[in-house]
């Protein structure tokens, strides 16, 4: 791919988090994670724009405050619990076009993933630019949990969720080492061309490339439970939240 195309970051921020109240928001060591995701995608130098998507006035507030744009607040329809991304980023992609704002490409980078760094984005980005022949590229990591030792109950019974077999071994029944290495996406992030969107009506294309993740790169917050085990890693020296070089946004404006 050209070394010189344009690509805008796109930071979705929507409130109403269920199993973590205001997730996205929520501070951690000192700062809302919002400004944490700010803070890595405007440090990492790649993109044209920094934009924050989201419902919510407050939100909006510590994003620009930390340096993001958030040219209007998400429309309620594509703000619900089960609203896909492509919905919102559709939407934004086709405001920034119609405003004279095109971009050859888009990353997601979501606050709930806040150990993704500035050279995580770079490392991601130049291995994009260096593939030929790919609509996107997303963050995977080992499996942890191999879907070979899945299963399916019904009632009483249950069936392996992938019935295969080495010979005569169903996967099942073979040891760990055996068995091909699978991965699974993580929240740390994607990059897509904008073709995809407008073409393809989707955020990824059909031909996707894997970005492996390093270390505690691709952490997620899920539950109450990761965020506990976020801040031992933090406490511990063991995990690194990026740098931020702005104050943090008061307590009492939130």
């Amino acid at each position: 791919m050209p070394a010189n195309r344009s690509i805008v970051g796109l930071i979705p921020a929507r409130a109403g988090s269920k199993r973590i109240a205001d997730k996205n928001v929520r501070r951690l060591a000192g700062h809302p994670v919002l400004g944490y995701a700010v803070a890595a995608a405007k440090a990492s130098g790649i993109f044209d724009s920094v934009i924050v998507s989201t419902d919510s006035q407050s939100y909006a507030a510590i994003a620009r405050h930390y340096g993001a744009e958030v040219p209007f607040l998400r429309p309620a329809e594509f703000a619900t619990s089960t609203s896909p991304d492509f919905e919102w980023i559709d939407h934004l992609l086709h405001w920034l076009r119609d405003n004279g704002r095109s971009y050859d490409c888009f990353s997601i980078l979501r606050p709930s993933s806040p150990l993704r760094q500035a050279d995580t984005i770079r490392r991601a980005w130049s291995a994009f630019l260096a593939e030929s022949g790919v609509d996107s590229l997303r963050a995977v990591e080992k499996v942890r949990q191999h879907p070979g030792k899945m299963w399916v109950i019904h009632g009483k019974r249950m069936m392996p969720l992938i019935p295969l077999t080495v010979g005569p071994q169903p996967w099942h029944s073979m040891q760990m080492a055996s068995l091909p290495e699978i991965y699974v996406q993580n929240a740390s992030l994607e990059i897509a061309n904008s073709s995809v969107v407008f073409e393809q009506r989707n955020i990824a294309g059909t031909t996707i490339m894997p970005f492996v993740t390093e270390g505690l790169e691709g952490f997620d917050l899920n539950d109450p439970e990761d965020w506990w085990l976020l801040q031992h890693l933090i406490s511990s020296g063991e995990a690194k939240l990026p740098a931020v070089s702005t104050a943090p946004f008061p307590e009492t404006a939130q």
